[in-house]
């Protein structure tokens, strides 16, 4: 690889790594071909980008970013590959449904949000990440509920009331 090149490939990871705030860096080596392309298959599918990287090109482009990505340092060791994804549990989920058929992508590290997950143990605990849609769903459910509760207590008394009215009317007459 020339310098040119170089530079290129640390420019684009560090793009990719700045306009996205979910990315995982997992341990694919020793797959065999027809494993890799079914995993990178999966990963088109559910629109995850996957891209084998070379650990110190990838350290330049988080040191380009900026700070926050320290602690991913030691990481960068072995094989590594990088999983992009547009929500925080998406890359998990994956990793852990095509994990039933094969022992690897080992998870290395993970970055959500600012926040570092560091080793393969973390993926349970990313699997349960839920997403902004996912949480905003439930704060309206929420926030329906009590109104719901008020409506539905309104609703029943009225007809409880509509009913007494009616006993006692029959009752007069």
């Amino acid at each position: 690889m020339t310098r040119d090149e170089k530079r290129e490939a640390i420019d684009g990871l560090a793009s990719k790594i700045a306009s996205s705030p979910f990315f995982y860096l997992t341990d694919s080596s020793s797959l065999n071909v027809e494993t890799i392309n079914k995993f990178r298959r999966l990963c088109f599918q559910r629109g995850v980008e996957f891209r084998v990287v070379k650990n110190t090109l990838l350290r330049k482009a988080m040191e380009q970013v900026g700070t926050g990505y320290e602690e991913l340092f030691p990481t960068l060791k072995g094989s590594t590959s990088i999983l992009i994804a547009e929500q925080g549990n998406t890359a998990a989920r994956m990793l852990k449904e095509f994990r039933k058929e094969s022992p690897k992508p080992l998870l290395k590290a993970a970055y959500i949000d600012s926040a570092i997950y560091i080793g393969d143990n973390q993926l349970d605990a990313l699997t349960n990440i839920k997403s902004k849609n996912e949480l905003i769903g439930e704060l309206v459910g929420l926030l329906q509920s009590p109104a719901r509760n008020v409506i539905s207590a309104l609703q029943s008394g009225g007809s409880t009331i509509a009913g007494l009215v009616k006993t006692l009317e029959s009752r007069a007459a």
